[in-house]
């Protein structure tokens, strides 16, 4: 809200400077922020009395954009990359898989480990668990469990996470 838009009886005016000028009623500060050629903004509506600040209303649009733009940019977005592995996979494929997984992690992204079946290889999906269990295992150095081993349709299904 800037100038009119305040229908607040009392408000904390700050200056332009960042100097507190106290609390006063929101014509006097309208007159003050008029007598400075510039605006006045209500920068925090559910502070007690709520604090206004005499600016430009331009600069402070700016300023506020910058702002944003500078935390966008040190937000970190984790993807969540995936390594499929089949049930009668040999140990060399394995460590393969456990190198891709292990270069995903350390680069801060998370792993979904699937382990497909196909036909007749579902009736032998207790004795497959030992392999998401040995996957986990070789990456315990570098990543931690997010979501346990579970079985979803034809395929059982584990997410991992970097360490902290």
């Amino acid at each position: 809200m800037i100038n009119e838009q305040i229908k607040d009886k009392e408000v904390r005016v700050i200056s332009e400077d960042g100097e507190q000028l106290g609390v006063m009623t929101s014509k006097e500060a309208m007159k003050l922020a008029e007598e400075a050629g510039v605006d006045l903004i209500k920068i925090a509506p559910t502070a007690k009395p709520p604090v206004c600040k005499i600016m430009d209303f331009g600069k402070y649009r700016y300023e506020q954009a910058r702002r944003e733009k500078e935390a966008k940019k040190k937000q970190k977005t984790i993807e969540v990359k995936e390594v499929r592995l089949s049930p009668n996979i040999d140990t060399n494929d394995l460590n393969t898989k456990v190198n891709m997984a292990r270069k995903f992690l350390t680069k801060g992204d998370k792993v979904k480990v699937t382990l497909r079946f196909r036909g007749r290889e579902l009736a032998h999906v207790n004795t497959s668990k030992t392999i998401l269990d040995e996957f986990a295992e070789a990456l315990s150095d570098v990543a931690v469990i997010e979501k346990p081993a579970k079985f979803e349709g034809r395929s059982m299904i584990m997410f991992l996470a970097e360490k902290r």
